[in-house]
């Protein structure tokens, strides 16, 4: 049981992401059977599956940010000493703590701005939908700071000269 809660916590984020996009992809096939095969449909489908859809790419960008998985181009960094590549790791992890935090911030801004709208369809706040940026950004913002903290810990020893 212990390891199954590590196991959850361990991949939250792939879960939580991958669920909204089964629940997605279940409304869209069942809405599109409904259409074709029974001439009528559900009216909140289109809107939910939105929502799920949203959801699951602001989680899905944290999961992928938390495993270090997004495109980046580190060839030129890869070429320095473990001494300057060290500086250069922190000081990209110090501007991510800011982006993901400042864009955290916004989303929290946005949020309180959209829990006064409706959505269209079945009137629930738009809240609902839109704090999974706060979420996903936060999530990216925490595990920027667990990334500097990593690297901090592993700094490589100083050798003889400037910059070894």
């Amino acid at each position: 049981m212990k390891q199954k809660l590590k196991l959850f916590f361990t991949y939250f984020e792939e879960i939580v992401a991958g669920t909204f996009l089964i629940a997605t992809t279940l409304l869209v096939l069942i809405n599109v059977f409904m259409r074709y095969f029974l001439r009528t449909g559900l009216y909140w489908s289109e809107e939910v599956a939105t929502g799920c859809f949203v959801w699951s790419v602001f989680i899905g960008a944290a999961a992928g940010f938390k495993h270090k998985m997004h495109v980046g181009i580190d060839m030129l960094v890869e070429k320095l000493k473990p001494q300057p590549r060290y500086f250069v790791r922190l000081l990209v992890d110090l501007i991510q703590i800011f982006i993901n935090g400042y864009i955290a911030m916004i989303a929290l801004q946005y949020l309180k701005i959209s829990a006064r709208k409706p959505t269209p369809v079945l009137g629930i706040s738009s809240a609902t939908i839109s704090s999974s940026i706060f979420v996903g950004f936060t999530l990216m913002t925490l595990y920027s700071l667990i990334f500097i903290y990593r690297d901090l810990k592993d700094k490589p020893e100083p050798k003889e000269g400037p910059l070894c």
